[in-house]
Order: structure tokens, then sequence, then C-alpha cells
């Protein structure tokens, strides 16, 4: 076979279990009506100051419109709250309130478990090109999406 045909389904198949796992976990929470898109939108947030919409869109390469749909649900959901900047009543700032950091924890969990996993398998030597190999791809996705 040859080795581009193999890598492509390999990409296929490691992208679309880890969204398997990841919707997995996240439906077996006990914030059932989070979604994987939510858990990303949470994790761009984080657990930090506030941050503004643009720069949160930015993170998740999105438009501030896309992202403004998506806070509106984790609003409503209860995980996010939004203020104005005390500074520029024209910025609108995004946190996560107690149960979004709840959640924030709970994934970041699920990513710790997921890599230890995968990690444990693996020499030293293994792990170290890993990381060179996965950094090169991550690098290589960002310049296409640019």
């Amino acid at each position: 076979m040859d080795i581009n045909v193999a890598l492509n389904e390999v990409f296929v198949k490691v992208f679309k279990n880890i969204m398997a796992i990841e919707e997995k976990a996240v439906s077996g929470q006990e914030y059932h009506n989070a979604t994987t898109n939510d858990m990303h939108v949470i994790e761009a947030i984080g657990i930090g100051k506030p941050k503004n919409m643009t720069s949160v869109a930015k993170a998740l390469s999105v438009t501030t419109g896309t992202l403004t749909i998506a806070v509106n649900s984790l609003v409503k959901k209860g995980f996010v709250e939004r203020v104005r900047s005390e500074e520029d009543r024209r910025v609108v700032l995004v946190s996560l309130t107690e149960k979004g950091k709840d959640v924030y924890a709970h994934h970041q969990q699920f990513h710790t478990r997921l890599v230890e996993s995968i990690v444990a398998q693996l020499s030293e030597e293994e792990k170290v090109l890993l990381e060179k190999v996965l950094s090169n791809l991550s690098r290589y996705f960002k310049d296409m999406s640019l």
C-alpha cells in the first residue's frame, strides 16, 4: 500500500476516534447538556481572568458572530457569564461560572487521562518522537488555516 494512502487512513481514523471518545466522555459527565463544541469554547475562555470576545474567537479561529451564538448557548446553560468592560463599555468580557469551571476541570482531566494512557505504552524515545511529529503536524495545519 502507498504510504500516503496509509497515512491518510490513519489520520482519518485517529481524528474520528478522538472525536468519538471526547463526545462519549462529554455525554457521560454530569453536565450532559454540554456539547464537544461547548467544551472547546469553555477551554478557550479558560479559568483565568475574563477575556474579550475577539481574543476567544481568534483562539478558536471563528468569527465573533459565531462565538456570540456559542456564548449565548453557554450563558443559557449556566457555564459562562458575560459582562461589559469597565474601561470600554463596547467590549464584552466572558468568563466561566462555577459550573463552567467544574466542566473545564472535568474536561482537562479527560485530556490528562487520554495522554497518560497513550504515552504509558511508549518508550522515552517514542514519546519525544511523537511530540516532534505532532508538533510538526500542528504547525502544518495551522499554516494551512491562515
